[in-house]
């Protein structure tokens, strides 16, 4: 069936989290043991297993197979977690063809598939592929939520055929298991369906580390053959041999020609003829080796299984596989930093009499392929009409759609949104009415509550590209359940990439598997997750463009719920070599989505630019950006200043922080040559301060009152915290570009 696997990581550290079958920390403390390595359609809904308050710790589903190893060892990881199996489904080729070529499914080995079935002792769901692959593209269905249903004649409707067939024999069933580990273009095509159907698909092997992952299949008793070999030194000879057999070759080519150890590639597919989970054992008892094809680069080659049968076997024994831990190097290093920290962090008291700028809404601005839409909440012509939390979404979400068509763009070339909230008590509600704007592949986001000027209860800013073909912006939204970083099962994407940046959602401490904060709660684990979300976030994105590219991080927020947790953030922010050098805030409100203590949300540029040489040639380089940071000090206050940009490609973030009201602080900043076209150069500006002190911030709103009409949304802060200093009055986030982008 669907062999769709792509790695992840096995982590053999000295430090571990360990996991119960839910995949809870049981302990933040346990990180200091050491590893002893343990034993077009209807439109996407959101999945009925999953709800505001978490996941459903134990889920029934079913089992995608192709009867390859990564479909089964993946089943292994599910009985891990907690979940019930119940069934098993297939896709193959009609009777008389024993292979297709399908850019979707292994269909190799559908001899044996329904020994498999009866070997996992489950009812076996079968279809026929019948369509093809008529979307090739790196998205499946439309980003306009109305027309992101599934592609006509595309081989993945076949899939959401099958499945909806075995929702119908089990409306019960919650989840999918999904081998998958490195392909992209499987993945997203399985979440678009299980996203239709409500279903979460069950992911354990994405993103893991290749090597390790085969060595603990071996290590876990899984007994899998080769039963096709199609890369490069793979012969006939190595049909029928085991992984532990196979284990030195594919070492060894993967050393010598970069290829794929587990058969990512299409180098190899494989039978599983036993694994704990079988009741019965699957013996070959007649097969034919067929020869594809046969030249000096590869060798294309099968078995075809002419007759095979099932060897009853012993009641499996309790079995324990590897585990990835929580927390990999260098990230539970920011735990031990941070260890004082282990404890939750008095939030404060509520601010009593909270006071508020007030600046210009919807003001936008066009800059090259980029506009920027900021300020955007319900219209306060007359603030006592009462309006219902869901018509004052929608009425913000009209204006965005209308000032966008003003730029001849829709919600669909959004990049990233920013979401404030009175209250995250309201998330559960908005969030279901903003899911309706966006359909495949929806702009990355952050969410926090602060504290807004009633009658507003949702305030958004909004950055969007112009992009000439759907691969200028690319988006990773995995929604499955995995040990590798949080599915964002709602409408909005881990990152979205668009002409070299990369827009970075916020991320909370998180346990993947489960999607819930650690227990106990604890500070120093939720910063160390948060750490590591963004960055294999960002390894992933790497690994599916090609690579080619290192990334520099051009700004960082961490959104925190008190000032305790500044310093400690702060120091661990410092120590990171990632995104020690970006510019920085620190900023307080009064709550972040699910009771996190911590989220941290970043602008990342590839580096990536065309770069003119001396003779006119133009190339692609990796180049890196300068970092300024400077101060100045007055009677009147003080200015400190931070500042990321390339000199080969105009992509700019500059942070000013300030305390003081005298008017003339902003002014000096045409002294400072990477702030003097500040005005000039802004797409948009996030105004952070201190809703206790916002008459100094209003010095802000009168230098950026220009003629300019910068786009600035303000952000009323508990406290305002950067590198340099703590409780500046204000701090001014600007993203920065010119014509020539």
């Amino acid at each position: 069936m669907i062999e769709w696997e792509k790695g992840g990581r096995m982590w053999r550290k000295e430090r571990w989290v360990s996991l119960d079958c839910g995949g809870q920390i049981k302990n933040a403390l346990a990180l200091h043991t050491s590893l002893t390595q343990p034993v077009c359609r209807a439109p996407p809904a959101i999945p009925s297993s999953l709800s505001s308050l978490g996941l459903l710790l134990s889920m029934k589903y079913v089992a995608l197979l192709s009867g390859g190893k990564d479909s089964c060892y993946n089943l292994m990881h599910c009985f891990k977690n907690g979940h019930e199996l119940i069934a098993a489904a297939t896709l193959g080729p009609e009777r008389g063809k024993e292979e297709l070529d399908s850019y979707m499914y292994q269909t190799v080995g559908q001899d044996a598939i329904e020994l498999v079935g009866k070997a996992l002792d489950v009812p076996l769901y079968r279809r026929v592929i019948s369509g093809a692959a008529v979307e090739q593209g790196g998205e499946y269905g439309a980003r306009d939520p109305a027309q992101s249903g599934g592609v006509l004649g595309d081989e993945t409707e076949d899939l959401y055929d099958l499945l909806s067939t075995v929702k119908n024999h089990h409306p019960d069933v919650q989840g999918v298991s999904v081998g998958a580990i490195l392909s992209n273009y499987q993945r997203v095509r399985v979440e678009h369906v299980c996203r239709r159907l409500g279903l979460t698909p069950l992911s354990y092997l994405w993103q893991r580390d290749q090597e390790e992952l085969l060595s603990e299949m071996i290590e876990a008793n899984l007994s899998a053959i080769l039963i096709k070999v199609a890369g490069i030194g793979l012969t006939a000879k190595h049909l029928g041999k085991t992984l532990a057999e196979m284990q030195p070759t594919l070492l060894k080519m993967n050393r010598l020609y970069g290829s794929h150890i587990c058969g990512e590639g299409g180098e190899y597919e494989t039978l599983t003829l036993d694994c704990p989970l079988y009741k019965s054992r699957i013996n070959l008892d007649e097969v034919e080796t067929v020869i594809h094809s046969d030249n000096d680069f590869a060798t294309v080659a099968y078995l075809r299984i002419k007759k095979a049968s099932l060897q009853p076997k012993p009641a499996a024994n309790p079995y324990e596989i590897a585990i990835p831990p929580v927390l990999e190097e260098p990230f539970s290093g920011i735990l031990d930093q941070m260890s004082e920290f282990t404890s939750p962090l008095d939030v404060g008291a509520p601010l009593a009499m909270p006071r508020y700028l007030n600046l210009p809404t919807i003001r936008h601005r066009q800059t090259g392929k980029w506009v920027a839409v900021a300020n955007i909440q319900r219209s306060l012509d007359d603030p006592s009409r009462e309006v219902s939390l869901e018509e004052e979404v929608r009425e913000c979400f009209e204006q965005l759609r209308e000032t966008l068509a003003m730029h001849s763009l829709t919600l669909a070339n959004c990049a990233n949104i920013n979401i404030l909230l009175s209250s995250m008590d309201l998330f559960a509600q908005v969030n279901a009415v903003y899911a309706t704007y966006f359909g495949t592949s929806p702009p990355a986001r952050a969410c926090v509550a602060a504290n807004l000027p009633a009658p507003v209860r949702v305030r958004i800013d909004c950055v969007a590209f112009a992009e000439h073909t759907a691969a200028a912006r690319q988006a990773l939204h995995v929604q499955g359940l995995s040990y590798w970083a949080p599915a964002n099962i709602g409408p909005y994407s881990q990152a979205i990439v668009a002409d070299e940046r990369v827009f970075i959602s916020g991320q909370i401490g998180l346990i993947p598997s489960t999607l819930t904060l650690p227990t106990p709660r604890s500070l120093a684990t939720e910063a160390a997750l948060a750490f590591q979300h963004v960055h294999r976030v960002l390894v992933a994105l790497r690994t599916n463009s090609g690579g080619g590219w290192a990334g520099h991080c051009q700004a960082a927020v961490y959104w925190l719920t008190s000032a305790r947790a500044v310093a400690p953030v702060r120091d661990a922010s410092a120590g990171f070599a990632e995104d020690a050098r970006a510019p920085t805030l620190f900023v307080v409100v009064p709550e972040l989505p699910k009771g996190a203590l911590v989220e941290k949300q970043v602008m990342v540029h590839t580096g990536l630019c065309d770069v003119e040489e001396d003779d006119g040639t133009v190339v692609r380089r990796d180049v890196v950006p300068v970092y300024e940071t400077g101060q100045y000090e007055s009677a009147g206050g003080k200015v400190s200043w931070e500042v990321s940009a390339f000199r080969e490609t105009p992509s700019k973030v500059a942070l000013v922080c300030v305390r003081g009201e005298d008017q003339e602080l902003l002014g000096q900043l045409r002294n400072v040559s990477a702030l003097q076209a500040l005005r000039s150069e802004a797409l948009s500006v996030r105004l952070f301060y201190n809703v206790s002190r916002p008459q100094a911030a209003q010095t802000a709103q009168i230098f950026l009152e220009g003629p300019e009409l910068i786009p600035v949304t303000p952000i009323p802060s508990t406290s305002v915290a950067s590198k340099s200093g703590d409780d500046w009055d204000y701090a001014i986030l600007a993203t920065c570009t010119t014509e020539s982008n």
